[in-house]
């Protein structure tokens, strides 16, 4: 009996190992390591000002930027910002258990990222244009404009798709008011994205003197 006895505490061991991490040990774990991710990209975007910063400059004029429609960029920028506001307004929701609330807020912002989005595509890009406003072959503007918003775009398809992902665990009921990790770091990715286009947007469409693009 006492051989058996410590043979089941061994299995008790192995079901209850001291050594893993509890839950919310793993939680400050990969909220670590998302803003080390966060961290790292900055090195990114960095190099992407500063090519902006470097190449679109005249040794006369000073800082130049192409010649681009100022309103529909300021609407894409609003949209995008206010999405920001419904992703908080979800992660408050989630950590509530209000999943109608929940499930509206993510909606939003599910939506409104992809007018941004589709913005950038049809309208920036002049996907859906007759004439458009610049490509990618025109020049040091061409190049840095798509490789900025091209970037950028990159990310906000990549937060749709984890905005989907959070809203279907969400509806799973992986989610509660002790733990909903999940809502939060898609808050904090979403959020992220939102910042580096405030950087990128004055960059691109209001600093320095507009220059019109021939052909264009």
């Amino acid at each position: 009996m006492a051989v058996a006895h410590g043979h089941d505490d061994h299995h008790h061991g192995e079901l209850h190992n001291p050594m893993e991490p509890t839950r919310q040990e793993q939680i400050v774990m990969n909220r670590f390591g998302l803003w080390l991710f966060c961290f790292s990209e900055v090195f990114l975007f960095m190099a992407l000002l500063a090519a902006r910063f470097y190449l679109w400059r005249d040794p006369v004029q000073g800082a130049l930027r192409p010649e681009l429609e100022q309103g529909p960029a300021l609407i894409f920028t609003c949209v995008l910002l206010v999405s920001s506001w419904f992703m908080n307004r979800a992660e408050v929701a989630s950590a509530n258990e209000d999943m109608k609330t929940f499930n509206q807020s993510l909606a939003m912002t599910f939506v409104m990222g992809l007018i941004f989005l589709l913005g950038v595509i049809f309208y920036e890009w002049g996907l859906g244009l007759a004439h458009p406003h610049i490509l990618p072959t025109d020049g040091a503007f061409g190049a840095v404009f798509f490789a900025m918003t091209g970037m950028h775009a990159i990310h906000v398809i990549t937060g749709l798709i984890f905005v989907a992902i959070v809203w279907r665990n969400g509806n799973l009921g992986h989610y509660s008011r002790e733990d909903h990790w999940g809502v939060e770091a898609c808050a904090i990715y979403w959020h992220y994205v939102d910042l580096v286009w405030i950087f990128f947007y004055p960059a691109i469409y209001l600093i320095g003197i507009g220059v019109h693009i021939p052909g264009h």
